[in-house]
């Protein structure tokens, strides 16, 4: 069945006017107006939902939308490591290599870098891996992380899926930094994660949280910039859940927003064998 073709006027208006709405703090109008460009593009490249989810109304999403995550980040691939690493003071890859070195974890035979945007943490792990594996949802990220040549394969896939599908030889070391900001419910990820990995291996990832207050007992929920913060009971526990053992749990400042840190955590988890 053919596509329903965008109108692409309509949904510019309706996004413009929605930004303005939520701006001015008119929430319900703001509301409405995602709702109307949710009708007119049913995939969500510009994201609605999760700003609807932002705003405390609606239901909140299992996962941010995969043409609105593919859309954002190919818009932004070119400048990406100047605006995360620069301007934000992302530096989760290095924290990720600092504590395998201070656990005296690897090297490894196998990596699988999750979200592998445009190569930071392969880059920063390249040499105590032998063979690098990376995916990424967005095409131009890929295509950036390609020219470095740190990664033997490349993939442009949604992270879910490739773990669902793969069916190469399993990874001692998977790497998910900036993944969960983009996932709600974590069982996919780390179901497909213990699937292709090796007993004994290693699961690293960051998330972002937000206080408990906040939080108000939910296991994750959309914060105010549209990233989804997960609560350190619900990560715990849905790893045990899913076959992995917690090594450490370290909390961290993930980047810099509007000049506040972003709390998260670096999670370090081992597969159990069966």
């Amino acid at each position: 069945m053919a596509k329903k073709k965008i109108d692409e006027d309509a949904l510019a208006e309706a996004y413009n006017r929605a930004l303005a709405l939520e701006k001015a703090g008119d929430i319900d109008a703001a509301v409405k107006a995602y709702e109307e460009v949710l009708a007119l593009d049913p995939e969500d490249h510009g994201g609605a939902a999760v700003r609807i989810a932002a705003m405390g109304r609606g239901e909140i999403p299992v996962k941010a939308p995969d043409a609105y995550v593919a859309t954002l980040f190919d818009q932004h691939a070119e400048v990406f490591e100047d605006v995360l690493v620069e301007q934000l003071g992302y530096h989760v890859p290095v924290l990720v290599r600092q504590r395998l070195q201070t656990l005296g974890l690897g090297p490894f035979k196998r990596m699988l870098d999750l979200g592998c945007g445009t190569g930071l943490t392969g880059s920063t792990l390249r040499d105590i891996v032998d063979d690098i594996t990376g995916i990424d949802i967005s095409e131009n990220m890929v295509e950036v992380a390609h020219e470095k040549d740190v990664y033997e394969t490349l993939f442009v896939a949604e992270v879910e899926d490739f773990l669902d599908d793969n069916d190469e030889e399993p990874f001692d070391l998977i790497t998910a930094t900036d993944v969960l900001p983009y996932l709600g419910a974590l069982e996919p990820l780390f179901f497909g994660t213990a699937e292709n990995m090796t007993p004994g291996g290693l699961f690293i990832f960051s998330s972002e949280t937000l206080p408990e207050a906040t939080m108000a007992g939910r296991p994750y929920m959309v914060g105010p910039h549209q990233r989804f913060a997960h609560s350190e009971a619900y990560v715990r526990e849905r790893l045990t859940a899913t076959g992995f053992e917690l090594i450490e749990i370290t909390d961290i400042n993930v980047r810099m927003e509007d000049g506040q840190p972003t709390p998260g955590h670096l999670v370090i988890a081992r597969r159990l064998a069966d």
